[in-house]
């Protein structure tokens, strides 16, 4: 699928697009503005300690399939937790600890039912596709190679929100992971999974071609605006009228919320802690 040409002969420019760049946009074009345009960005927030644990569960996983086989074992992937482990976020060093203690048990849990000897065909892999106006791109937390060759998008979470099958249906990135994978790795790839640490629980959803089009092509129209709105913030326009707030319960959670006062007002602060309250326990 080629872009149109702005001239003759002449291709236009491709927009580069992430499945977290095009949401960012859908969800608030100020946070996009924040985010993508401004520089320097506003000052962030304090950090949120439900990140910390998302991103040290995220390496020990990695890490744990780039070692050897031989050493791919329960005991290792804890130990792996415990050397990923920060304390951004928390309370005090006495929350951290309980937190650490109970996700080295989840990523042990999780870990004790994978078969190590069934290599993954990308860990941390970075995908990516041309599709209308956009080079699109996007690192997979798991790519797998099933008995019947075809791959599987697998995205582990480790949220406090249950997972139904509806969120892996429904979300753009699982879709765009695996219409890249396929172009990447030039294998089938139709099946997304979220693997949701805290409870053992996998979702999954089995795209075919039509919905693997719809999800691109709602990516491509959004890549259209986000084409319009960087056009306007580098001709000068950068008000509310091109990138207006856009208030929700995601306020809450806005790494950007020290810079917004309609996202205060929206939604009380919460405690960079607070993320974690209603995890499922051990």
């Amino acid at each position: 699928m080629s872009s149109q040409g702005t001239l003759a002969g002449m291709p236009s420019k491709l927009f580069r697009a992430t499945p977290t760049r095009l949401t960012t946009w859908l969800d608030c074009p100020r946070r996009y503005r924040f985010t993508y345009l401004d520089r320097p960005p506003p000052q962030k927030g304090p950090p949120w300690a439900h990140n910390t644990l998302g991103a040290a569960v995220h390496v020990a996983l990695a890490d744990w399939w780039r070692l050897p086989l031989e050493r791919r074992t329960v005991s290792t992937a804890g130990a792996l937790l415990d050397r990923a482990w920060r304390t951004d976020g928390f309370r005090d060093t006495g929350q951290a600890e309980q937190w650490r203690v109970r996700c080295r048990t989840m990523v042990e849990r999780y870990v004790a039912r994978l078969d190590p000897s069934e290599e993954p065909r990308g860990v941390e892999r970075t995908v990516s596709m041309v599709y209308g106006r956009m080079a699109l791109s996007g690192r997979v937390d798991r790519i797998d190679e099933r008995a019947d060759g075809e791959l599987v998008v697998v995205d582990y979470k480790t949220g406090r929100h249950l997972l139904t099958v509806d969120d892996a249906r429904s979300s753009l990135a699982l879709a765009v992971y695996a219409a890249a994978a396929s172009r990447t790795l030039r294998r089938p790839c139709r099946r997304v999974e979220l693997h949701h640490l805290p409870t053992g629980g996998v979702v999954a959803w089995d795209h075919d071609q039509r919905s693997i089009e719809r999800h691109l092509g709602r990516a491509d129209d959004i890549a259209g605006e986000c084409v319009a709105a960087d056009a306007a913030f580098a001709a000068g326009r950068s008000g509310d009228e091109e990138f207006p707030p856009r208030p929700s319960a995601q306020c809450a959670w806005c790494d950007f919320r020290p810079a917004c006062p309609e996202g205060r007002a929206h939604v009380p602060d919460r405690a960079p802690w607070s993320g974690l309250a209603e995890l499922p326990p051990d």
